[in-house]
């Protein structure tokens, strides 16, 4: 039996669906604007930024961003020509390799960073209250327990906590 959605459910749900396409798009526009870099390869520089050696594995990558390994291999290609990323050969996985954050790469995402954060807070937080700050937190948290309890990794690994840096 179909357990359909409230008027409340369907107004949050569309909502919500509204929300992250505007995100979406508004952050890839600013950030493109600001800095060269698109939405995704912010995340990838994000992500290996908040390693301490600044690596980590291709499907690593993949897993943290949720992408195919067709698109993470892709990326990280034109990444790569762009001098943002390097590619290491795994000394334990002749078929792994680690993907490394560059000097140019680290001084792509610190130049991006500042930018970045005033349109997440412009476009987020500026027009909330701490309470419904706080609230959202609350509600984020709750549905990304339960999405992460139906969905298990692909290679038997925890996920990583969400990049502090958006």
């Amino acid at each position: 039996m179909t357990r359909w959605l409230s008027e409340q459910e369907q107004r949050t749900w569309r909502g919500l669906m509204r929300v992250s396409t505007l995100l979406d798009a508004g952050l890839n526009r600013e950030l493109q604007r600001s800095s060269g870099l698109s939405r995704s390869d912010y995340q990838v520089l994000v992500q290996l930024s908040e390693t301490p050696d600044g690596r980590a594995r291709a499907f690593e990558v993949g897993e943290e961003l949720q992408w195919e390994q067709s698109r993470v291999s892709h990326h990280l290609a034109r990444m790569q020509r762009r001098g943002l990323v390097a590619r290491e050969d795994c000394p334990t996985d002749r078929r792994g390799a680690y993907v490394v954050l560059t000097a140019a790469g680290r001084a792509a995402i610190e130049k991006a960073a500042p930018a970045h954060v005033e349109s997440v807070r412009r476009m987020v937080f500026d027009g909330l209250t701490p309470e419904q700050v706080a609230n959202l937190g609350e509600a984020i948290t709750a549905v990304l327990a339960q999405l992460d309890a139906r969905v298990p990794p692909r290679h038997g690994r925890a996920t990583a906590a969400p990049a502090s840096r958006g």
